[in-house]
């Protein structure tokens, strides 16, 4: 996934979500599907550094990083993931800001 997202590579991310994903994004309180999360990898807004892979398995994967996004907006960012078929379903995050 953090390569995908890296890259902005929409292919792969279209083989690695699942169809029936949802993405919740409990700082804003939207919820995303696949064509939403998949045209925004493809607009590289999101840069991760520190990434730090806290536990996963085949059902779910937890993640930590520090974000920057395009718009210059840091964020602190915590992040669930449950798989289904080997692709990823579901995903949430919560977020800190932090100074710019």
């Amino acid at each position: 996934m953090e390569k995908i997202l890296s890259e902005g590579d929409t292919a792969g991310a279209e083989k690695l979500i699942h169809d029936d994903y949802q993405f919740l994004m409990h700082s804003t309180g939207k919820t995303l599907g696949k064509k939403d999360v998949v045209s925004w990898i493809g607009m590289k807004d999101v840069k991760k550094d520190k990434v730090r892979v806290l536990f996963e398995n085949d059902e779910v994967g937890f993640e930590h990083a520090m974000v920057t996004f395009n718009d210059g907006n840091k964020e602190a960012v915590m992040t669930y993931y449950k798989y289904k078929d080997g692709k990823v379903v579901h995903q949430e995050t919560g977020a800190t800001k932090l100074s710019q």
